[in-house]
């Protein structure tokens, strides 16, 4: 992504909307910005081409689909290896339970989110899952009691970095 100062207030606007609706058809989203249809879908399509857009998706609710404990794990590695580290970040991206991964400073490498039915669910997951990853030497488990932000949304640049 090259630098911000490439979007407008319109873009920006754009960018808004849809993290809070991507399912907007292109006229309804036009409506709502005060362009025509075809100058809106040109801006929708830029924002994609250049990344602003990574991808449409829908946000599921996980205590219907049975998932009712969320974990924040903190993992360290046994040692700080170019291959460790590759081995580990290459492990989670094939492991549905853990939705987000990022790596961290701090006494921690790795911090990653997971979803789990319960809590047996979630022993069964550091003992057979992390567990069979060789390069973790330790873990930290943070149990989610409640949910009090999850908004999915990014923040957009504010007013003094658009492009005038």
């Amino acid at each position: 992504m090259e630098n911000k100062e490439t979007l407008d207030a319109t873009d920006i606007q754009i960018l808004r909307i849809l993290q809070q609706n991507a399912r907007l058809t292109v006229k309804e989203l036009a409506a709502m910005i005060h362009l025509s249809p075809t100058p809106t879908f040109e801006r929708q399509k830029r924002l994609e081409r250049e990344g602003y857009i990574q991808r449409y998706t829908a946000i599921v609710d996980h205590h219907k689909l049975g998932n009712n404990v969320i974990v924040l794990c903190n993992i360290r590695l046994k040692q700080h290896t170019h291959d460790l580290i590759q081995q580990f970040m290459d492990a989670v991206q094939h492991i549905d339970q853990i939705t987000e991964c990022y790596n961290t400073t701090g006494d921690y490498d790795f911090l990653i989110k997971v979803y789990a039915r319960d809590m047996r669910d979630y022993q069964d997951f550091m003992l057979n899952t992390l567990g069979n990853i060789d390069c973790v030497g330790s873990l930290h488990s943070i149990i989610v009691i409640g949910e009090i932000k999850d908004s999915h949304v990014i923040p957009v640049a504010r007013q003094k970095e658009v492009k005038k």
